[in-house]
């Protein structure tokens, strides 16, 4: 574990570039995202979820890549060639899909190339495929002359935004463009033609207030990180190099606690900005219901409880200890209405990730994100936490 401290000075050397905050000493970005969340009720949210984990652990063999729940998600503007694209924020998936939308199909311009390449990506319970074209990506004001691309030309089980835009490993692009082992990622390109000094992404989200579901409630740093953005120095630790955790931003999780009872040791997982909730195995689901005098809800297949569970969950990383609240793991009561919840009740943002570990079982998703600063280190291979500001 490496302690990290960035320098408020950060801020004396930015200026603002298209909206975004650009730092010319280190050649870093901070681009602001929005929240988005549609109609999705809970029971379909955790249908989509489960459908994500399916596909996580098959990946390596198939090249299968994870269902994308678009309904929760955070979102960024890009531009692509000559048009602009809401893209989803997405750590476990590395390609950039565009034209999801009938209304704002990828139109080719002067900037791109055919590569004579499709590609295919089965997401789950959903899928895409199409033309892979070589394009200008403007990000932030940062931008790639020449970055793969996917126009797609059809999908199945995706709506509301434009496509995605993944931040994961590259070597989740295997098997997804014909004739091409990998493509480079988007953070890639940057690092290798110098545009950043460092290939590192810091994520920040922030938890919607009350009732209120769209905003503009966080950022992402390219090149660096915000150090406006968290409190105290960051805690970094190595990616893991357990397959198929390997493939992802994986981690290994020291424990998993419940106030005092412990649900799971030394465990693998992965830290997925496309996932809403937090999926831990089975056997630390169970103990967590029974340690809570909770159950899963038949109607919607959250936790849910009669009573308030008063215990702090907390995963623990190394020797460093990353405690949820009661307030920060249970679903706000203002956002009842919004998933379709029974007021008679409390639920959690935590569930039940599956019992097989070799398929990927335990996902740090946004519900923990959202208190905690993420950095994604491909330079130093390794990624950081530290409390959200």
């Amino acid at each position: 574990m490496v302690h990290i401290g960035v320098p408020v000075a950060f801020l004396a050397f930015a200026s603002l570039v298209s909206g975004t905050l650009v730092d010319h000493r280190a050649r870093t970005v901070t681009i602001p995202i929005s929240k988005k969340v549609g109609t999705l009720t809970a029971a379909e949210l955790i249908a989509k979820e489960k459908s994500r984990i399916s596909s996580f652990g098959v990946l390596a063999t198939t090249g299968t890549q994870p269902i994308i729940n678009e309904d929760v998600v955070y979102v960024t503007p890009a531009l692509i060639g000559d048009q602009n694209f809401t893209l989803i924020v997405d750590t476990g998936s590395a390609n950039i899909l565009v034209g999801a939308q009938a209304s704002n199909d990828y139109v080719p311009s002067s900037s791109s190339t055919d590569t004579g390449d499709s590609f295919s990506v089965t997401l789950g319970s959903g899928s895409f495929s199409g033309e892979e074209y070589c394009d200008k990506v403007t990000l932030g004001g940062l931008t790639v002359l020449c970055q793969w691309i996917g126009d797609i030309s059809t999908d199945q089980g995706f709506s509301g935004v434009d496509g995605i835009f993944g931040f994961g490993p590259v070597d989740l692009t295997e098997g997804t463009v014909q004739g091409q082992t990998t493509v480079p990622t988007f953070m890639d390109n940057l690092y290798s033609q110098g545009t950043i000094a460092t290939e590192v992404l810091g994520v920040y989200f922030h938890p919607e207030s009350g009732s209120d579901t769209d905003d503009t409630n966080g950022e992402l740093t390219l090149g660096g990180t915000d150090s406006t953005k968290f409190i105290g120095t960051l805690s970094c630790f190595p990616k893991s190099t357990t397959s198929p955790y390997s493939l992802y931003w994986g981690v290994t999780v020291a424990s998993v606690t419940y106030g005092t009872t412990t649900l799971a040791t030394s465990v693998q997982a992965i830290v997925d900005t496309g996932t809403t909730l937090i999926y831990i195995p089975t056997s630390a689901y169970n103990s967590f219901l029974s340690a809570t005098g909770g159950s899963t809800d038949p109607n919607t297949g959250l936790a849910r409880f009669s009573t308030q569970p008063t215990g702090t969950f907390t995963i623990k990383l190394g020797s460093v200890s990353y405690p949820l609240t009661p307030a920060q793991y249970l679903i706000p009561q203002a956002q009842y209405s919004v998933f379709g919840l029974d007021s008679r009740f409390f639920y959690a943002w935590i569930n039940d990730g599956g019992s097989v570990a070799s398929n990927i079982n335990f996902i740090i998703g946004q519900k923990f994100l959202e208190n905690y600063y993420s950095v994604y280190d491909t330079t130093n291979s390794r990624l950081c936490f530290a409390t959200r500001a």
